[in-house]
């Protein structure tokens, strides 16, 4: 009988599976190197090791970084996008953002479409849909006649006004999907995002149309390798929102899951968050490649409607994440005489100069094997034995153009890459006004738990909680996440103008769509839950802020005008430092955001065990100087147990360090909580 509720992250570095038995109540966590050529690869040997037979399976997810890389890398699709004519060249004219105004080097993003390769179509409704002019059928079969001779086969569709009107959009896809048959990848704007600004949302259906063909031809060998080794339910694939949805789902809108793979991580957070009573986390994934941080706040993912990669706007809800390129792979350079790290990384293969496969440039890892930090034969639970002379020779190098000892130059790498994540939590916090003091610091990923410490005391943070296989926490995130739908429709009324009865069977009507969506999911009727909300903002004001609705039905209320408006007055307060109450609003778009509850892997106290033989004392450089340190395997503690500083704590998955200055305790679950021993 299956019982096997498992989970997969796929890294740039390693790709970690977990295994969660429904019966025994226990968790297991596998990891395997990644396999850049064929990721399958890679996540077949990681799951073999866990599960033996795939039929053992009752659920799986998946979080997938294929669109996300195809993206970075500029290795997806070629496209020819269709936009209305006179309107075609918004991809290039773009926007110019107002805090770059003055700076004379600011380069506008590179689109991905050139030029060359964007269609003039004629046809345009009105803003009040009224049909100015007919779409020029004729010229959409000429692009389909030029997408066929040129061997183009992703195409992206971008009329003016179709998130309202929609109708040329579709009637150009039954003409493309006429002359080019089923297999070409055709996104429509107003499907991707049925917002307002055409610009973002023609972005968005380029993106699509760019790395859907990579992320469904993954998806689709995925599925075909697994089903065929006998794996007998859905493959689920984790969203950019932070919920699931099924393979099939996922093939079809590819660009809900472009940021699977660094969403994980957050939704752990907000499951470890509840078990232990922490409601403000700062969540911290730093890999092989990169270094992720996001928000749980008020015990809720810091959710986000609109986001950016590489300045190129995406119009869908995303968990608010912000990466820099510092990971254990991230290799140290000199830059006109100062000390850098990343975003350069050595990635998998070579790797760091330690993993013995031809690599010879310095890494965070090589630099935190010199100073004693990591077991070199003990890395990753003993699958890899690491050369520490190799390291040192590296490291050794480097420091040697700087006049830097190998342990001063291996402890100047950490510090610059600390420097450099601790940037980043504060782009996320301080920068928006929140106080990362306020938070307790959560570090996962196979290199956090190593830097987390450093951080804290960088950043003024009292508490740092690494939780049980915290190489792999990305992956248990995804087993406490459910199926999930997001719909947005623009609605553009001033407070004054707003019919409620009419808002609220908009309201109504979306949370049909949803309930449609959750039932092809194959949720059960009594495991769903709708949310909605509106975006607002004061009138001639150009952003918004998303405030939370009651129900659908509460616009009937005849004070709901005072109340959203004193709703959107408290959260401008909070975001912006200021309001102006009783001030005219308008409502730009309707959400809607309906869940489905599949079951949830339960976080589990740890068990006891309590072996004190089983530390050992070595010898790790802290401020300049090697000192003593405790090194305990993680399988050794209890919950309870008291841990002094310095002190390393070894497992399968990643490496705990904690520097002098810090308690560490076990508690019920199995996590390691360090605070500070003195005020910061």
């Amino acid at each position: 009988m299956a019982q096997q509720r498992v989970s997969m992250d796929i890294g740039g570095t390693f790709t970690d599976v977990i295994a969660y038995d429904e019966e025994l109540g226990s968790y297991r966590a596998g990891k395997a190197s990644t396999t850049p050529d064929d990721l399958t690869e890679g996540v077949n040997t990681a799951l073999g090791a866990l599960v033996r037979d795939p039929a053992d399976i009752s659920f799986l997810v998946h979080g997938t970084t294929q669109g996300l890389n195809a993206f970075l890398t500029r290795r997806g699709e070629r496209v020819l996008l269709l936009a209305s004519e006179g309107a075609s060249h918004q991809l290039h004219i773009a926007r110019g953002p107002r805090w770059r105004l003055y700076d004379l080097h600011y380069r506008k993003p590179e689109p991905l479409v050139p030029l060359t390769d964007i269609v003039p179509i004629a046809g345009r409704f009105s803003a009040e849909g009224e049909q100015l002019v007919p779409l020029d059928e004729d010229a959409v079969r000429q692009a389909a006649v030029r997408a066929r001779a040129e061997g183009i086969t992703a195409i992206a569709v971008g009329y003016l006004f179709s998130f309202r009107f929609p109708a040329h959009e579709l009637r150009t896809r039954e003409i493309l999907r006429e002359q080019l048959g089923p297999e070409v990848t055709i996104s429509l704007s107003h499907e991707a995002a049925r917002e307002w600004r055409e610009y973002e949302r023609t972005s968005s259906a380029t993106i699509e149309a760019y790395t859907g063909p990579v992320v469904r031809r993954y998806l689709t060998r995925l599925e075909d390798d697994l089903t065929g080794r006998g794996l007998a339910v859905p493959l689920h694939v984790m969203q950019s929102s932070g919920g699931i949805l099924t393979v099939d789902s996922a093939r079809q809108r590819p660009l809900q899951t472009l940021l699977s793979g660094p969403v994980g991580g957050a939704m752990g957070g907000v499951a470890l968050g509840e078990a232990i009573g922490r409601d403000h986390l700062i969540c911290v994934d730093m890999g092989g490649t990169s270094f992720d941080v996001s928000l749980v706040i008020g015990g809720k993912p810091d959710l986000t409607p609109e986001t950016s990669l590489e300045g190129l706007p995406i119009l869908m809800p995303v968990v608010n994440i912000h990466t820099v390129g510092a990971g254990g792979g991230s290799i140290a350079w000199l830059e006109q005489g100062g000390l850098r790290v990343g975003p350069q990384s050595a990635g998998a293969s070579p790797g760091p100069a330690c993993y013995g496969r031809g690599g010879t440039e310095p890494t965070v890892t090589d630099a935190n094997l010199v100073l004693g930090r990591v077991d070199p034969a003990w890395f990753a639970g003993g699958q890899m034995d690491l050369d520490l002379e190799a390291a040192r020779t590296a490291v050794a190098g480097l420091g040697e153009l700087l006049g830097l000892q190998t342990d001063a130059m291996a402890e100047g790498i950490c510090d610059v890459a600390n420097a450099k994540m601790a940037q980043a939590i504060r782009t996320i916090t301080v920068a928006r006004g929140i106080e990362p003091r306020d938070f307790t610091l959560v570090a996962f990923g196979g290199a956090g738990p190593m830097h987390a410490a450093f951080l804290a005391q960088e950043l003024g943070i009292r508490e740092v909680v690494v939780p049980r296989f915290p190489g792999a926490f990305s992956a248990w995130g995804m087993l406490q996440t459910s199926i999930r739908t997001d719909l947005a429709e623009a609605y553009f009324f001033r407070d004054v103008d707003l019919d409620r009865a009419d808002l609220a069977r908009h309201l109504t009507a979306m949370g049909e769509q949803a309930h449609a969506f959750l039932d092809g999911e194959g949720v059960p009727a009594g495991a769903r839950t709708l949310t909605h909300a509106l975006d607002v903002r004061y009138v001639e004001q150009e952003y918004t802020l998303t405030v939370p609705l009651l129900s659908a039905e509460e616009p009937h209320n005849g004070a709901f005008l005072t109340m959203l408006s004193e709703r959107f007055a408290q959260m401008h307060e909070h975001r912006f430092g200021h309001a102006n109450p009783g001030a005219p609003i308008e409502v730009v778009t309707l959400r809607t955001t309906g869940l489905g509850d599949l079951g949830h892997a339960k976080t589990t106290t740890a068990p006891l065990v309590g072996d004190q033989s089983a530390r050992s004392t070595h010898q790790v450089v802290f401020g300049g100087k090697p000192v003593p340190a405790t090194v305990a395997r993680r399988s050794s503690l209890s919950a309870g147990d008291h841990l002094p500083s310095p002190t390393i704590v070894l497992e399968e998955t990643a490496t705990t360090v904690v520097p002098p200055g810090f308690r560490t305790t076990v508690d019920d679950y199995g996590n390691l909580v360090l605070t500070t021993e003195a005020p910061l």
